[in-house]
């Protein structure tokens, strides 16, 4: 389930894990397992793009472009 994924991947986060910090950010950009959260999405995603993953950093200039979770700045986006 959405649920136990979240909590499988929040464990692995919270050991430095940079792809789970992704998921984990997806999952609550998305609200799946967990309540809905842009501003928790954007933490996980800037946890992981800190460590060089792309996806990471292009999850969150889309949110940095867009004002969720985080000030609008476009040019960080």
């Amino acid at each position: 389930s959405d649920k136990e994924a979240a909590v499988w991947f929040r464990k692995a986060a919270d050991q430095g894990n940079a792809v789970a910090q992704v998921n984990l950010g997806v999952m609550y950009e998305e609200g799946r397992g967990v309540p809905q959260s842009d501003k928790e999405a954007a933490v996980r995603y800037r946890n992981a793009a800190d460590q060089g993953v792309v996806e990471a950093q292009f999850n969150l200039g889309i949110m940095h472009e867009k004002g969720r979770g985080v000030p609008k700045d476009v040019a960080k986006a």
